[in-house]
Order: structure tokens, then C-alpha cells, then sequence
């Protein structure tokens, strides 16, 4: 850069600059020196978040499977001083859990088990009743009062003591059931078809499906069974042929021991116990059951089941 400058007698002073190459080049060292520093505290901020953050992730998942399986693995309780209190607090939280349901089952199983014996002398002492109707209507309540028992201590500790989980052949599960029921003289149709196995608890699977599949039979004169294979679930549908229901109970029939009038009531047998348990196997998979009356009669239960990989694959 070439400077003049005319000085007070008259002659011009001249001033040669010259930027050297090294400090041309400064400006983009400089850049560059800055965009590494910056590259590096973003990662290292990652890190320590990640870090920080790995703690909430553990608990948030494990608190995720308590609910589908009360008796997983404690929590590791290390770390620093608030994760440990945090892990701390969660396994005695479940351990407290699995003491109440075991207790309760516990409590539940000895009250079925001293049951039988006064039903049975009952049962004997019934055989003497002389009057037929009489006798009859006795070894009908009795029989309601052994169906009851059974079927409630089967809801309490179904899901406490589980299977572990494996492939399950889905077509073959309901063909086998079909086979069941029309060696019942049922009416069972089976309708799509599924190409891959489902992870499932296979006897909790099987009960949940033939719970939906006994309730269309016995209140809705057969079951048609549609099956779906969607990329991210399963959707199994059971549809009855009977009178439906109202709108305002398809919910509430989820409820134990719940009952309509008329049709779906005591008197066919059942004890308002079969779809609240298809409902609590439903969402140990991830899933779910709901009802809806069908637009060309009936009732169709929809049962959707997520597809889901092993533990650790």
C-alpha cells in the first residue's frame, strides 16, 4: 500500500506498506482455529449431557417395564449421590409392589382353598335336597361360587407370574383355537393371515384371544375372527352376531365383575371377569382391546398388539 503525504516546505513524503503472505493468511487461520473450538465444545457438551441426562433415561425406561413385568431387575444403585438415591427409591418402590401383590395373592389363594371345603359339604348336603328344582338352583349357585373363586384368583396372579416371552405362531394359535371350539359344536371362522411370529407370552396370548373368541360365541351366536399384519402391529378382530351393546358400556364392560341385563348377564355363565383380563394381558404386550358395535350388527372386539423385538436384540 503506497502513502503520500506533502509536507510543510513542499516536498512529499512517501510511506511503502506491505502486507507480508503469513499475515494475509491470519485472518483464515484464525476462522479456522475458531471453528475447531467450536466443533470441540459442542461435542464435549453432547457428551455431558448424554452423560448426565443416561441416568433419567435408565429410570424412565425401567419405570416403562414395571408396568408389564413387576418383577424386573433392580436398578443399579451407583452413581453419583442423586441418580443413587433416585435407584434407591425406585427398588424399594417396587419391591413394596411385589410385597402388596404377593400378599394379596397369597391372601386370595387361602381364601379359595378353605372355600372348597364348605362348598363341597354343601354340594353333598345338596344331593339330599328332595325337591328337583330346588336342588337344581343349589348346585347352580354352587357351581357360580367354584367359577367365581377360580376365575378371580386366575386375574389376580396371571400376570404376576409370567412365562418368559418367545416367538408365537399367531395362525396356528388360532387354529387351535377354532379346533377347540368346534369340538364345543362353536362356530369359529378365521379370516387374513399373518406371515411372521408375534413375541409373546404364548399361554397369556392364547387366553387373552379365547376369552374375545368365548365371549363372541357365548353371548353373539359365533365368532368371526379377522387377522391383520400392519408394519408397526397386529390387529386381530373378533366379531359376534348378537345384540351388541349401548355405546355408553363399551367401557365399562371392561370393569371385573361388571355385567349387562338381558343377554350378557349371570345367567349365561359368566363372571364379568373375561375381558377385563384380555384387556390387562393386551397391555402386558404393549397392546390393547377395545369394542365398538359393528356397522352391519354385532359386537367386534379389536385387539392391537405392536410388533416388538427380543430384550438385547
Amino acid at each position: 500500500m503506497l502513502t503520500q503525504v506533502r509536507l510543510q516546505d513542499g516536498t512529499w513524503a512517501t510511506f511503502d506498506t506491505q502486507v507480508t503472505q503469513a499475515s494475509a493468511r491470519l485472518p483464515w487461520r484464525l476462522l479456522l482455529t475458531l471453528a475447531i473450538l467450536l466443533a470441540a465444545v459442542l461435542l464435549l457438551s453432547y457428551v455431558a449431557v448424554r452423560w448426565v441426562t443416561r441416568p433419567l433415561n435408565v429410570l424412565a425406561s425401567a419405570a416403562d417395564e414395571l408396568g408389564r413385568d413387576i418383577n424386573r431387575p433392580r436398578l443399579p444403585e451407583s452413581g453419583p449421590l442423586e441418580v443413587s438415591r433416585a435407584a434407591r427409591a425406585f427398588n424399594t418402590m417396587q419391591a413394596r409392589l411385589v410385597r402388596f401383590i404377593d400378599e394379596r395373592t397369597r391372601l386370595l389363594t387361602a381364601m379359595s382353598h378353605d372355600l372348597k371345603t364348605p362348598i363341597t359339604r354343601m354340594r353333598l348336603r345338596t344331593e339330599l335336597l328332595e325337591n328337583d328344582s330346588l336342588r337344581e338352583n343349589f348346585e347352580n349357585d354352587l357351581m357360580e361360587m367354584e367359577t367365581m373363586v377360580s376365575q378371580t384368583l386366575e386375574f389376580m396372579r396371571g400376570l404376576t407370574h409370567r412365562e418368559p416371552e418367545q416367538p408365537v405362531d399367531v395362525m396356528g394359535l388360532l387354529e387351535s383355537l377354532r379346533a377347540d371350539n368346534e369340538a364345543m359344536r362353536r362356530t369359529v371362522t378365521i379370516d387374513g393371515r399373518v406371515t411372521r411370529p408375534f413375541l409373546a407370552v404364548p399361554q397369556l396370548l392364547k387366553r387373552c384371544i379365547s376369552n374375545l373368541v368365548d365371549n363372541a360365541t357365548v353371548y353373539g351366536q359365533r365368532a368371526d375372527i379377522r387377522v391383520e399384519e400392519g408394519a408397526s402391529e397386529l390387529t386381530i378382530r373378533v366379531r359376534d352376531h348378537g345384540p351388541g351393546i349401548p355405546d355408553s358400556e363399551l367401557e365399562a364392560v371392561f370393569e371385573p365383575f361388571f355385567r349387562l341385563e338381558g343377554s350378557r348377564s349371570r345367567e349365561t355363565g359368566g363372571t364379568g371377569l373375561g375381558l377385563s383380563i384380555a384387556r390387562s394381558i393386551a397391555r402386558a404386550h404393549d397392546g390393547d382391546v377395545r369394542l365398538r358395535n359393528h356397522e352391519d350388527g354385532g359386537l367386534e372386539a379389536i385387539l392391537t398388539l405392536p410388533w416388538r423385538r427380543a430384550t438385547g436384540t
